[in-house]
């Protein structure tokens, strides 16, 4: 019975043994419940002078201490009819409009930026920031994720296509491999550009301008981009592959995505050892750039690029995705929904903002 609510049957036990005379005390004790339980149902519940049973205590000149409680009546059917009323709660939904009313400006908001692919905890920082004297305009990211799952009428789940609750579309996690230890295999572009020899102002992101790409592979191994995150602002850079993913190709496309930030934004590019980069002293010697090769079976060692490929699932399902069918246009019309999404590892910052502090800050 501990920490569940009296039910109809106790409270009519009540109040048999309140027309009997009983104390708090004794009730307590006859219906197994602690004391302090009984004296708060008496006394929310109580039906004042209207209906059920006084306390034959309560109005006799020869018991001078009972006082409080035991003046009242108590009925328990007026006592289960107040516990369902102060159940109810009716106060309207804040992104889901009343029946035939109109749509609430939070709950637009929140359509909008979930359309745009944000996380409802993104969505629900960005609007304290946005928003920080209406709060009104201000939610939780779990009513969000409420009004998404929860079926019935006007939900969010009806109005948008479809929103996963985990981007990656996994129901379970992955077993980490066992095998990051094994030894590395014969590839010679490796050799003295292993992580452990990239600068160490790359490891603590304190310094931005360093780097970590990989391919993203479509349905069937049969098409490919380029990824690239900047480490310390994950700033993301989409490259297309319409010609393959040979080692030329890959080192073209990568060299003209360089191109686009300032030289002292381009320190080290880190990647894994896939002979995509096998020409990759091609790459260094046209943008001043230096690569750096992970160790195997070890893709924590390229987090931020790891974490930017899950996001982009979203967009590119494993399964059905033909990169062929995207231009570069496109590819950076999605990387700019990337790049101004807030971030929680940015203080809730985008990319994009982040990294132009850094160039302002590097300029004067």
């Amino acid at each position: 019975m501990v920490g569940t609510r009296l039910s109809v049957v106790e409270r009519g036990k009540i109040e048999a043994l309140w027309q009997q005379g009983l104390r708090i005390p004794q009730i307590a004790a006859a219906i197994g419940r602690d004391r302090t339980v009984v004296w708060r149902e008496l006394t929310r519940n109580n039906s004042g002078r209207r209906a059920g049973p006084r306390h034959p205590g309560g109005s006799r000149s020869d018991h001078p201490g009972l006082g409080g409680v035991y003046r009242w009546s108590y009925s328990a059917s007026l006592a289960q009819s107040k516990t369902i009323l102060r159940r109810r709660r009716p106060k309207t939904r804040k992104l889901i409009p009343a029946f035939g009313g109109s749509r609430p400006m939070l709950g637009e908001l929140v359509r909008q930026k979930l359309r745009q692919r944000w996380s409802p905890k993104q969505i629900s920082s960005w609007l304290r920031l946005e928003y920080p004297d209406r709060p009104e305009l201000q939610v939780s990211h779990e009513t969000i994720y409420q009004a998404i799952f929860i079926q019935g009428r006007g939900s969010l789940r009806a109005e948008i296509a479809r929103q996963d609750a985990l981007r990656s579309g996994r129901t379970g996690r992955r077993p980490q491999s066992r095998e990051a230890a094994a030894a590395r295999s014969r590839k010679p572009w490796v050799v003295g550009f292993n992580i452990s020899t990239r600068p160490a102002e790359a490891a603590d992101r304190a310094v931005p301008g360093h780097w970590e790409g990989d391919l993203v592979i479509g349905a069937r191994g049969s098409s490919a981009i380029v990824t690239l995150v900047e480490r310390t602002t994950r700033f993301v850079m989409l490259g297309a592959l319409p010609d393959g993913r040979t080692s030329p190709e890959v080192i073209t496309v990568l060299a003209t995505l360089m191109g686009r930030v300032p030289d002292q934004i381009r320190r080290s590019l880190t990647w894994d050892q896939g002979v995509e980069l096998a020409r990759h002293a091609d790459f260094t010697l046209t943008t001043g750039c230096p690569v750096f090769f992970c160790d195997p079976h070890s893709p924590w060692q390229r987090g931020s690029n790891e974490n930017t490929n899950g996001l982009l699932r979203q967009y590119f399902p494993r399964t059905s995705t033909n990169f062929r069918e995207y231009t570069q246009d496109d590819l950076d019309a999605i990387a700019r929904q990337l790049n101004t999404r807030p971030r929680q590892t940015l203080n809730w910052q985008n990319p994009t903002e982040r990294l132009n502090e850094l160039l302002v800050a590097s300029t004067d």
